[in-house]
């Protein structure tokens, strides 16, 4: 509207024969007008005094906005997750940016929000062109790499992790082959087959049972176990079908004897003595029906097991690169220490750390991407219980209502908290309803807690 107005002003000046529109600063008189008034100029005045006395005034020009001294973060994917990052990136002075490809939870508390389509090149450049971000952070496994990779070429944009990595957390062949053939880590047995028939040929030649995985999409989401050759054709279907990123690829896996499924978080850094690798106390996690994700902190493991999990854990974060937080999924039997899988982000069995550490998982990741210190300091033994979507029976109903006291019986356990999703989150293919956390003297006592706990408050989501 403004360019409009200004465009009359200047054609009616034109039609007057002035050819140009000069403004009058605010106070100022012309000379004539100061004649009416009564006032007079002199011949005695210098001719440079008269002109100045007969000369409209420039107005004084306002000074430009200084610019906004903060970093600028633009998150990639806003779940529920990134909703815990943005506050923590905030608490630490930054300005974020929340984008996802729909109304996301981390929208609700950033500075800015954007929908597009993260997967389409051409929108994310054009939004990251137009944010102008001091770091393009990554929490989605869906996103245009090709476009990151040209963004952190430039030089002016930090992308984190790195792009590579970005581009291998949607391949989980080749982050298999990143650490098997050309790192030589640990792993169990294992074979990628692309249709029904090769995975049948696969089963023939290692025999049951077979875990057999989706190559891209949550970890777990797709999974199966073979025990007979009539599980290979549902299973095919169930790994093709898990994800949003079309593939006809498969993982299969032997099945070996493991004492513990352990997540060891790392956190990388680097400064002027170059990159660092910090470890947190591993995390004990295991999965139940697909519906309940338990964790703890810390798993206790032979000073050899642990030596190896921290050196598997360290050749393969310092492989991809970059600072932040990454999750190592390892299987641990005895002594011997097997890589897994690896998430270039904070990740669900985490989310213990919210009660367990100092600095939780999303306080360590904010803090490493703004190059600022970081601790991995254990305050409390602690567990957590997280209930995702599903099977579980959603809210609705008569359980509405009862809320209060289903959060009131949750929290009359000692040292328990309780954290509810709120709204659709669609950051992954499992959705999450709520987490139960309890911290206790040890471990065991822990986890106890928080089975009460998460018992109680799965009672919203139940029939």
């Amino acid at each position: 509207m403004q360019d409009t107005e200004d465009g009359d002003a200047e054609r009616d000046a034109g039609a007057d024969g002035a050819g140009a529109v000069t403004e009058t600063a605010p106070g100022a008189e012309t000379a004539d007008e100061a004649v009416d008034d009564g006032s007079e100029v002199t011949g005695d005045q210098p001719a440079d005094a008269q002109s100045a006395a007969e000369a409209v005034e420039e107005p004084a020009r306002p000074e430009a906005a200084p610019a906004d001294p903060r970093p600028t973060v633009l998150l990639l994917g806003s779940g529920e997750l990134s909703r815990e990052l943005a506050l923590a990136f905030q608490r630490l002075g930054a300005v974020v940016v929340a984008v996802d490809r729909y109304d996301a939870p981390a929208h609700r508390v950033a500075d800015r929000s954007a929908v597009i389509k993260m997967n389409d090149a051409e929108e994310l450049t054009a939004l990251i062109e137009r944010e102008k971000p001091q770091y393009v952070v990554a929490e989605s496994g869906v996103i245009a790499a090709d476009a990151l990779i040209a963004v952190a070429q430039g030089g002016v944009v930090d992308v984190l992790p790195t792009p590579r990595s970005i581009r291998l957390s949607q391949d989980r062949e080749g982050l298999r082959r990143l650490a098997s053939d050309e790192l030589g880590l640990p792993t169990v047995p294992f074979w990628f087959a692309g249709s029904v028939e090769e995975l049948t040929a696969v089963a023939e030649h290692a025999g049951y049972p077979l875990v057999v995985k989706p190559t891209v999409g949550a970890l777990r989401d797709g999974e199966s176990v073979l025990l007979r050759p009539d599980d290979i054709e549902p299973a095919w279907q169930r790994a093709i079908a898990a994800g949003r990123i079309p593939h006809n690829r498969v993982l299969a896996e032997s099945v070996v004897e493991v004492d513990h499924e352990v997540t060891l978080l790392a956190i990388r850094t680097t400064g002027p003595a170059g990159p660092a690798v910090q470890f947190c106390e591993p995390i004990g996690h295991r999965l139940t029906n697909g519906e309940i994700l338990e964790a703890w902190q810390p798993q206790q493991l032979p000073p050899a097991a642990l030596d190896a999990a921290k050196s598997i854990t360290a050749r393969i974060v310092n492989s991809l690169g970059g600072r932040g937080v990454f999750a190592v999924e390892l299987l641990v039997h005895g002594d011997d220490v097997y890589f897994s899988d690896v998430r270039i982000r904070p990740h669900d069995s985490g989310l213990v750390t919210l009660r367990s550490q100092r600095l939780t998982e999303f306080e360590l990741h904010a803090r490493a991407i703004l190059g600022l210190a970081v601790d991995t300091i254990m305050i409390s033994p602690a567990a957590a219980e997280l209930t995702y979507g599903g099977t579980v029976a959603e809210p609705g109903g008569n359980a509405e209502p009862h809320v209060g006291a289903v959060l009131s019986e949750a929290l009359a356990t000692s040292e328990s908290d309780v954290l509810l999703f709120a709204g659709a989150d669609d950051s992954d293919d499992r959705r999450r309803l709520g987490l139960a956390l309890a911290t206790a003297p040890d471990v065991i006592v822990a986890r106890d807690r928080a089975r009460r706990v998460g018992t109680a408050l799965r009672k919203l989501w139940q029939s």
